[in-house]
């Protein structure tokens, strides 16, 4: 039982990527719109008026869909990640359920809001609370409602979709058939939001004020707790409602930064005096100022024999880290063989954003250093230079104290991190794989050696999914396959059957989660492509 709870929250946590990646280019096109659109900087050229700023708003407005259509995007987010057969056809019918959803709850409120005390009729989409969903004025269930809808639409397709009617209705097969059903299941979801939605609204303000009332403590633990999760899969769930929901401000961290960043460009005080709530945007400081200490530790503490080699491998994970955000590649180099330095690790990274938090540093959407540039430093230096500089101070005091810690655990400790391992660090060529693919299916690792190289073509990725497949048991061993950003996740009938995690990082893994049946492969960037060469193969 817990086994499958596990993996259902995996594959749900690997279906919520799928919006979030569409996040950062938006992000970055709303942070130069905020530096081309603030007088300050561009001066006249900026004026209120003028052809610059007019055409930069609109480049703005395009940049705002994503934020404004969350709940939208994450309604189709699920069928994409969780739909076993026909995920086009399960979208579709996602999109036309949730907008069911939303014109049975504002007709719903429009009739009988009194009754729940609402004055749906005279509130506007200004109040806190309501909101326009593909223009239907509906109560702001954020992407808990989306969610809901998109969770009950998969699942009557999963379930129903190739379901047997009468010739006689025939016209209702398929995906019409799905919409039905889900048509008659959302009149009692809205009447039960209406109902119990706004009380939950009233339990958010209080949980924001819980949070805002535990200070650095609560910065603390969150963000300790975000990177603690992140082997199992499920640190989606500490920040997501966060940055994408209700959970601080409405809308979510995100959404909030991005539709105030000129209004904060131009604040003279202190920024943590109008946007306290920032201090929870701070995910980022342990990729951009954690890794590098980390990296250079792994390189001081290698043989000086092994530490071009280390260089060669740690050099580019961490510039993914910094730059892009994605620590995985970097955090799987140790997290199997040295665990503790991970617990360090997601401790270090909470210390950090509560002494930040302490000096009064608040940012918005700063992930990564792209974002650290383009939506922080850039479009409010000219009036927050001072935190900014308090912000990179405190984070390469932290980068030393990354070091200098993990230098003394591994050294102490004797872990065999990048470098110190018994085997020698080495990329392995496409003769070497075939070579450990044959001996793979010698041993009856799988099902897939005998198409394995027709199915691989040469292709690098073809070649990763063959042995990936080898070493979850074959093709009969699969149940499901979905990916997030970097992991391939896997659902097995029987986990026995699953390699060593040395296996999958000599195909060329970072790294393998085993939580039951539950497989996540760390893959990389790369992700999406091995995944559909992997069901290829299936």
């Amino acid at each position: 039982m817990k086994g499958t709870l596990i993996e259902k929250f995996q594959r749900f946590g690997g279906a919520m990527y799928t919006p979030v990646v569409l996040f950062t280019f938006p992000g970055m096109i709303v942070g130069l719109c905020a530096i081309f659109r603030n007088a300050s900087i561009m001066g006249g050229l900026a004026a209120d008026g003028t052809m610059w700023s007019q055409i930069w708003y609109m480049i703005y407005e395009g940049a705002q869909m994503v934020f404004r259509q969350m709940p939208l995007l994450f309604a189709m987010a699920l069928p994409i990640g969780l739909a076993k057969k026909q995920v086009g056809r399960c979208v579709f019918e996602a999109i036309a359920v949730y907008l069911t959803f939303n014109y049975f709850l504002s007709a719903i409120l429009t009739n009988w809001g009194v009754n729940f005390g609402i004055d749906f009729a005279n509130m506007t989409t200004d109040d806190t609370g309501i909101t326009l969903i593909a223009s239907i004025k509906t109560l702001d269930t954020g992407i808990a409602g989306s969610l809901i809808v998109g969770a009950i639409v998969v699942w009557l397709h999963n379930r129903y979709y190739e379901f047997k009617l009468p010739e006689w209705l025939g016209v209702f097969k398929g995906a019409a058939f799905i919409y039905v059903l889900g048509f008659f299941a959302m009149i009692p979801l809205a009447l039960a939001f209406a109902i119990i939605w706004p009380q939950i609204q009233i339990g958010f303000e209080n949980m924001q004020t819980f949070f805002m009332s535990s200070g650095v403590v609560g910065v603390f633990c969150y963000t300790t707790l975000s990177r603690l999760l992140i082997p199992v899969g499920l640190h989606h769930f500490i920040y997501m409602p966060f940055n994408y929901g209700d959970a601080v401000v409405a809308g979510g961290l995100k959404a909030y930064w991005s539709t105030h960043v000129i209004e904060f460009s131009q604040y003279q005080g202190n920024l943590a005096d109008i946007f306290p709530e920032g201090r929870f945007l701070t995910l980022g400081y342990a990729k951009v100022f954690g890794s590098p200490g980390i990296a250079a530790a792994f390189y001081f503490t290698a043989p000086k024999e092994k530490r071009p080699q280390v260089l060669a491998l740690m050099l580019p994970v961490t510039l993914t880290a910094v730059i892009a955000g994605i620590t995985e590649p970097i955090e799987f180099t140790f997290l199997f063989v040295a665990p503790l330095l991970f617990v360090v690790h997601s401790i270090l990274a909470g210390a950090l954003a509560a002494v930040e938090c302490l000096f009064g540093v608040v940012n918005g959407s700063a992930g990564n250093l792209i974002e650290f540039a383009l939506m922080n430093w850039i479009p409010l230096w000219s009036t927050q230079s001072t935190m900014w500089i308090k912000q990179i101070v405190i984070g390469l005091v932290f980068t030393g104290i990354w070091f200098v810690v993990f230098y003394f655990l591994i050294t102490k400790l004797n872990l065999k991190t990048p470098g110190r391992e018994d085997a020698e660090i080495r990329l392995y060529s496409k003769a070497e794989y075939r070579e450990r693919q044959a001996a793979l299916a010698a041993e009856g690792a799988g099902g897939a050696g005998g198409v394995a190289d027709a199915a691989a073509g040469g292709d690098e990725n073809g070649l990763k999914a063959v042995e990936f497949l080898m070493m979850l048991g074959g093709a009969e061993n699969i149940v499901d396959v979905t990916n997030c950003a970097t992991r391939l996740r896997v659902t097995v009938k029987d986990g026995s059957k699953v390699c060593p995690a040395d296996d999958f990082k000599a195909a060329g893994a970072y790294g393998l989660v085993v939580n039951g049946n539950a497989i996540q492969v760390i893959v990389g960037m790369d992700v999406s492509i091995v995944r559909e060469r992997f069901e290829n193969l299936l």
